[in-house]
């Protein structure tokens, strides 16, 4: 259903700090996918979750993606202007009887068990300053990704009643994300191998929201020496404007996309788009 639209991909960095190697391997991938179907690629600033977001992290974030020659069609949006929309939602949803509210914490839930086993979901809490979690009703706990074929996630964790707005006041990302990839019109989206858990949760969300939905890619983690994921959190070092070229392929190196004695980033990004075309294209 997601092919009846004009293609259109997005990047979406959480602006905690500067972009690193994982961070341009996810973003070169939606990249060149975009550009290899002729479509819009659209950059967006997943701040809602406010604790984590570093002042000036996203104007660097955009500075270094146009030093790589990533640069997005339309506007950049910004999460933490969203919120009266993201609100909007969970009152349609609430309407629909697809919420309940939770005042469980993270120390109850994490005694009672690795997954939250609905333990609100028929409380009836009166309100306050409570979690609000999506009941779900039509557990989702496999789909079809583009590059990976069949995916089927943990059974435990699928059939959770996953979290829509926090304790703390903030809404999650399970929520943000699917509201503006609906809005924005996004049809394929090219991410990390680490949030395909969390992909039925989504789309959980997009039967709710949406009469289609889009297609999913997820691409392999960079990792550490430790086989770690390459994370602000690990100290990743931050991509360096002195190095786009080689930084450009090493991320081509990762995605084993072939380059044949390109040494321009202009040169870099058009043969890799030639081979993510031939790779990963009907």
């Amino acid at each position: 259903m997601a092919a009846a639209l004009p293609y259109r991909g997005r990047f979406a960095p959480t602006p905690s700090g500067p972009l690193h190697l994982g961070s341009l391997v996810a973003a070169l991938a939606s990249y060149l996918d975009a550009r290899a179907h002729h479509g819009d690629w659209l950059v967006r600033i997943e701040d809602i979750d406010e604790p984590r977001s570093v002042p000036g992290a996203a104007e660097v974030i955009l500075e270094q993606l146009h030093d790589h020659g990533l640069l997005w069609q339309s506007e950049v949006i910004y999460q933490s202007q969203r919120k009266a929309r993201y609100q909007q939602v969970i009152e349609h949803l609430q309407e629909a009887n697809l919420t309940y509210l939770c005042n469980c914490t993270r120390q109850q839930i994490k005694a009672r068990g690795p997954h939250y086993q609905g333990y609100c979901r028929e409380r009836q809490l009166a309100p306050g300053k409570h979690a609000v979690r999506f009941r779900n009703n039509a557990t989702i706990n496999s789909f079809s990704d583009r590059l990976l074929g069949l995916l089927v996630v943990d059974a435990e964790a699928a059939v959770e009643d996953f979290l829509l707005f926090r304790r703390d006041g903030l809404f999650t990302y399970q929520l943000a994300v699917v509201v503006d990839d609906i809005d924005q019109h996004i049809t394929d989206i090219v991410r990390g191998a680490d949030l395909i858990e969390a992909t039925p949760w989504q789309l959980l969300l997009w039967q709710q929201l949406s009469e289609r939905q889009p297609a999913f890619a997820h691409v392999p983690l960079v990792t550490d020496a430790k086989g770690r994921k390459l994370s602000k959190q690990n100290h990743a070092p931050a991509l360096s404007a002195q190095r786009v070229v080689e930084q450009l392929q090493q991320a081509c190196s990762y995605l084993q996309l072939p380059l044949h004695g390109a040494k321009t980033r202009g040169d870099i990004l058009q043969q890799a788009t030639v081979a993510w075309q031939r790779r990963w294209l009907p």
